[in-house]
């Protein structure tokens, strides 16, 4: 391939990363602006200047807390979760070679989920009257469970040194329906607020956001999230082939178990901050390969803006569908996506694309 061919290719990525870039900061202030309480996008310029001291002029009271105690930190976690969803989405799209690969499907959500529930159930009195000691727990315990339950899963899939995926996903199912149940057991044990708690956890909220739990997890999002791009040369060898891959150079059981425990963290932490949010991090990868190409160059940073402005719409859609009530952001997502994962089985069936 010449020179200018590979710099055309570039600059084509460059200017679809760029548009996505702008289509997330509309999406973000068209959800800052949006809400039971309506803010104009003037008196959010206003309040940004006020803030950073280029205006005197008093914002008004009302839309100043609600933008800066209320709405701004939820849109910078939901930012966060979809990213860190989608980009680890696409990264083990590309490291098992299938489109229908997902985090919840593998076992890192429900085994976040199961762990973080087990700590709030039975390790709450640890921590009584503690938030802070809460706060800083349960993204570890997220991490564990859902790290435990994808090691597991790849154990299953393991076949003479290689992980097959047919099996792989099989064995996902079945370590989700297994901390499905383990979770149901939970509930005995429960009291009223801790059931409430596990009814989070299972469909999803957003609305717990504050700054206190941005600070604390945004680190770890956003090393996870940027550590997943660093791989797109090896992806994009991987696709080839395993043997190929590792004639070029590339370490592949290094970058399986590094894809794995990052995309497992990233999960992990998203799912204590907001519970179980599925299918993001499988339609948005996939609509990447379908609109544009299979680049993993193109896909993995295209997923890490894409993720957000999906989760970005759906929290929207949640927020206004039933207000002055909300939607829980997994009923919405699970709409979005379960029709979307049908189509790919559907089309991966058509194509015998399990049979190869």
């Amino acid at each position: 391939m010449s020179a200018a061919a590979i710099t055309w290719k570039q600059q084509k990525v460059s200017t679809l990363i760029g548009i996505l870039s702008i289509v997330l900061v509309m999406v973000a202030l068209v959800a800052l602006s949006i809400g039971q309480v309506t803010i104009p996008l003037k008196d959010i310029v206003l309040m940004v200047f006020y803030k950073v001291g280029l205006t005197a002029q008093q914002p008004d009271a009302v839309f100043e807390t609600v933008l800066w105690s209320i709405r701004l930190p939820r849109i910078v976690m939901t930012i966060l979760i979809g990213a860190a969803l989608a980009v680890s989405g696409a990264a083990l799209q590309g490291l098992f070679r299938n489109p229908l690969v997902e985090p919840g499907l593998i076992g890192v959500s429900s085994g976040a989920a199961l762990a973080v529930v087990t700590l709030v159930v039975f390790g709450s009195f640890l921590f009584a009257g503690s938030a802070l000691g809460m706060s800083l727990v349960m993204p570890v315990a997220a991490f564990a469970g859902g790290f435990a339950a994808t090691m597991l899963v790849m154990k299953i899939g393991q076949q003479l040194g290689k992980t097959n995926i047919a099996v792989l996903i099989l064995g996902g199912v079945a370590i989700n329906a297994m901390a499905g149940a383990l979770m149901g057991l939970v509930i005995f044990y429960a009291d009223e607020n801790q059931l409430r708690t596990f009814t989070f956890w299972t469909l999803g909220d957003l609305g717990g956001a504050t700054w206190q739990k941005v600070l604390i997890t945004a680190p770890v999002l956003i090393l996870s999230s940027v550590w997943m791009l660093t791989y797109q040369f090896s992806l994009n060898a991987i696709a080839i082939g395993e043997a190929e891959a590792f004639h070029m150079g590339v370490d592949v059981e290094r970058v399986k178990k590094s894809i794995v425990f990052f995309s497992a963290l990233a999960v992990g932490v998203s799912v204590s901050l907001a519970g179980i949010i599925g299918f993001i991090g499988l339609v948005v990868p996939h609509l990447v390969r379908v609109i544009f190409r299979a680049d993993n160059r193109l896909v993995l940073p295209a997923s890490l803006l894409g993720g957000p402005i999906l989760l970005l719409l759906a929290d929207l859609l949640a927020r206004t569908l039933v207000a002055p009530t909300e939607l829980p952001i997994g009923v919405v997502t699970a709409l979005i996506g379960a029709p979307f994962f049908i189509f790919l089985l559907v089309r991966a069936n058509h194509k015998n694309e399990f049979t190869r």
